[in-house]
Formats: structure tokens, sequence, C-alpha cells
């Protein structure tokens, strides 16, 4: 049986102290009926997450307009519970929206969701840090998690409104093959990821840019 593209559940966090005294950290996101997402601008000066009331821990990494939204599909999740031997409830990766009926892993960069009034456009992949790894626990979390592949998508916002629990996602693909798992390798360091995702034009001109740059700094 086919599962229709849908909003599981929403989550929104505060940021909160961590133990021994390190950057606070908002990972720790609750379960919400609904929230409001705009386009929060700029990563350094503009409003951090794309969801109202949502905080950011670190604005140096996260947030702003391409990390606007994060999304993550419940059977990856599934997936990390067989692996990790524990539940993870939706929200226990610190992601916005949990999806179901969604492949995030192949979603295509610069496809569009549409949820009622509201367009999201997925951006970029997780890059796992060492934040999302003390939140899991669990022994060579990011090594693990980089190799799995199943990073889930940041959305930007491109039409704001209200999102509810329950709505369903339209998905308009573009004229391309570039997924994001090929755009978390290409950023990871795979030579021959990141000249397809240069070559193929697709994402943000400043990934793009980042990735000519990592490319000419080794000589690839």
């Amino acid at each position: 049986m086919i599962t229709r593209p849908h909003v599981l559940s929403l989550s929104s966090g505060r940021r909160t102290p961590t133990p021994g005294g390190g950057r606070p950290t908002a990972i720790d996101k609750k379960p919400v009926d609904s929230f409001e997402v705009r386009d929060p601008g700029p990563k350094h000066g503009g409003l951090g997450s794309g969801v109202v009331g949502d905080e950011i821990g670190n604005p140096k990494h996260h947030g702003g307009a391409l990390q606007a939204v994060y999304a993550y599909p419940r059977e990856d999740q599934e997936y990390w519970e067989r692996q990790i031997g524990r539940p993870i409830v939706p929200g226990g990766f610190g992601e916005n929206v949990t999806t179901l009926g969604v492949d995030t892993t192949h979603a295509r960069v610069g496809e569009l969701w549409r949820v009622g009034d509201v367009v999201l456009r997925v951006e970029v992949p997780r890059i796992p840090c060492a934040t999302f790894a003390a939140h899991m626990g669990e022994p060579r979390w990011v090594r693990r998690f980089t190799e799995a592949g199943r990073t889930g998508a940041y959305l930007s916002v491109v039409a704001p409104g209200t999102v509810r629990t329950g709505a369903d996602i339209e998905i308009e693909r573009p004229d391309h093959d570039v997924d994001l798992l090929v755009l978390f390798r290409a950023l990871t360091g795979d030579v021959a990821a990141a000249h397809r995702v240069v070559e193929a034009g697709v994402g943000h001109p400043d990934v793009r840019a980042e990735l000519v740059e990592s490319l000419e700094r080794r000589g690839a």
C-alpha cells in the first residue's frame, strides 16, 4: 500500500542548557498541532528558524533561508530504531516536520512541497554535528549517519503560511536527477558528486560556490 505524502507531526523547540556548560541547544523539540513558517532571511543577522517560535542553538551553523525548516521521514526514523534498538519519537531528530510517504534521501534539489497554501523548497541535506551526536548518545553517530545517507531535508520557505499536522504534501519535481544524497556526498568530500552538482547547475548559488571552491582547493 502506497502512503500518501503528508505531515505526520510537527515540532518546535526552545534553547535549553546542555550538560557540562556547553552551548545551549534547541534540538529537543516538542510536538505542536500547527506552526507558522516564513523566510527567516540570512543565516547571520536574520531571524534564525523559519518556524515562528522555534529557536536555533547555534546560528553559526543552523538556520537562515536555506535551513528554514527541517523535515525528516518517519520511515527513516524507523530504520534507525532498528539500528539502535530503541524508539525514536517524531521530532526526535530535532526535525520540525516529520513526514510520512516522502523519500527525502532522493528528493531532488529544488523540488517544491506544497502544504496547503505553504510552499517549501528542498535545498540542502543535514550535515551531522557534535550536538546531534550528543543528543542521540550513540557511539560513532556522526559516521553512521553519514554512511547511511538518510539526511532528511532542509527546506526554504517560498510561500509563508500555516502548516498543520495531517496536511497533504504535494511534490513538484524539477527536470534533473540530482537528489539530496548526491548533494550530501558532494558536501562531505565526494569529488565525483561535487562535479556532478556543479556541472548540473542545480541548487543555491552559494552551495555551488562552496563546492567549486572545495574542488579548486583540492586541485580536483
